[in-house]
């Protein structure tokens, strides 16, 4: 594989890293943020990532139900490996920790993320469904 172009460099970065979500940040060192932006939304217009909030790709795989495509991991899991890149401390929910003392038997959806430290604007999601953030209470 060439690794002549921006486009070629980013797919194979892309193709060779664990992690699940990127930011442009991630490839900042291949050129500046206006190409790398370029590049991003070719990949997603493509439909080789998805974008699940300003700033935030992630990689994609085809349903086998509707065989559209659809991010390669459920949202709440995209979510929290998101939020720890923007360096959000994510931490458990009210709901969880409800869950988790025996308190309630309502098992936690996941859709409700707990976070401590930054404020976060973000809405994290896709096709219209999104991750709600919770502000957790300082211990």
């Amino acid at each position: 594989m060439a690794l002549n172009t921006l486009e070629s460099r980013i797919r194979y970065r892309l193709s060779r890293s664990r992690g699940l979500v990127f930011t442009p940040m991630d490839f900042l060192d291949l050129s500046d943020r206006d190409q790398t932006g370029r590049v991003l939304r070719k990949l997603v217009a493509e439909q080789s990532l998805v974008r699940i909030a300003r700033g935030l790709y992630a990689k994609t795989r085809q349903s086998s139900v509707t065989g559209k495509t659809i991010p390669a991991l459920p949202l709440p899991v995209l979510a929290r490996e998101g939020l720890a890149k923007l360096g959000v401390q994510v931490v458990p929910s009210r709901a969880e920790r409800e869950y988790n003392s025996g308190n309630t038997t309502q098992v936690p959806t996941g859709r409700v993320i707990a976070i401590r430290g930054k404020h976060v604007s973000r809405r994290i999601g896709f096709n219209d469904n999104y991750i709600v953030l919770e502000r957790a209470a300082r211990q």
